[in-house]
């Protein structure tokens, strides 16, 4: 359980993520690569980036978990690669040191390479710079511009719902078993995590390469940077970029299911107006269902979908 102890300045103070940092989005895409149980839709993108990974970025997998942690000195928030990569270089020898020991403490226990790196090796430090550029070249660099745009629409729809929903209803719809109890939220988590805020605010950052729990992580100025997965991961989101913000932010077919659920249709109706299996109209629905945007209720044989209010107001902001 992941239990965030906010003060009431934390959640005045709670924001939006402007706009996406490329080493965040690799360390992310690298515990993606490691999660063999994640979900069905990475499985044909991990085998082809698996293919097409080079050996040298290889020391990154004892870096990574595959729980979406890493050592914070290695996925600075800059949104520029390159500025990114220096900071990283010149990472303190205690921040080092204190981000492999809480490593080693969830799952990535000491290694050679990994105590060179502690010990300040020349070497070893350029390994890791081959490594992250590498892995940027491999994972993120054909696919930001995509990834970019459907930022910036699931950004931009989240910032409708705390508008509209109120913060309880941003907060909440960032995934599953996510409740706000007071100034206290909660949320399941792979190990039991307690984090105190002192009041500097909560930024909320999607990421479309997770589809998990929640990815907490300190920000530079103090603040908590909350990773949640985005409506519509990335191997779902057009390989061209949508002019339509409803197709930017779910992809064309789960646009398009969202809208056909405006009045309510049965999975085998979905399936026959979108020209999909049973299975794969199926999936579609459970997506946007764990989206909150619609609901389903089973009667019988047949399961009805139906949009929720939150589903309608999307379908408004971006008619």
């Amino acid at each position: 359980m992941l239990r965030i102890l906010c003060s009431a300045d934390d959640l005045l103070r709670v924001s939006i993520a402007e706009q996406p940092a490329p080493l965040a989005e690799l360390t992310i895409a690298m515990s993606m690569m490691q999660r063999k149980d994640s979900h069905p839709v990475f499985a044909p993108w991990r085998r082809h980036m698996a293919r097409r990974l080079p050996a040298q970025v290889r020391p990154l997998l004892q870096l990574v978990s595959l729980l979406g942690a890493g050592p914070c000195f290695i996925d600075p928030p800059s949104p520029d690669i390159d500025e990114g990569l220096d900071q990283v270089m010149s990472s303190s020898r205690a921040t080092v040191r204190a981000e492999l020991t809480r490593m080693s403490g969830i799952d990535r226990p000491p290694t050679p390479w990994l105590r060179l790196l502690a010990d300040q090796d020349r070497d070893a430090w350029q390994d890791l710079q081959r490594a992250l550029q590498a892995a940027h070249a491999t994972l993120l660099a054909e696919q930001w511009p995509r990834l970019r745009s459907a930022f910036y629409a699931e950004t931009a729809w989240r910032a409708r719902i705390l508008a509209q929903h109120g913060l309880q209803g941003a907060l909440t719809s960032l995934g599953l078993s996510i409740q706000l109890h007071g100034l206290t939220l909660e949320a399941s988590f792979p190990r039991d995590l307690t984090i105190p805020l002192t009041g500097q605010g909560i930024i909320l950052c999607p990421t479309l390469l997770w589809t998990d729990h929640l990815l907490p992580a300190p920000y530079p100025d103090g603040r908590l940077l909350l990773i949640y997965p985005a409506a519509t991961p990335l191997p779902l989101i057009d390989s061209t970029e949508s002019t339509h913000p409803l197709t930017a932010l779910l992809g064309t077919t789960r646009a398009r299911t969202l809208q056909l659920a405006v009045r309510q249709h049965t999975t085998s109706e979905l399936a026959r107006n979108l020209g999909l299996s049973l299975a794969a109209a199926s999936m579609q629905a459970k997506a946007l269902r764990e989206a909150g945007l619609i609901t389903s209720q089973r009667d019988g044989k047949a399961v009805w979908h139906q949009c929720t209010p939150l589903g309608l107001d999307l379908l408004v902001a971006n008619g």
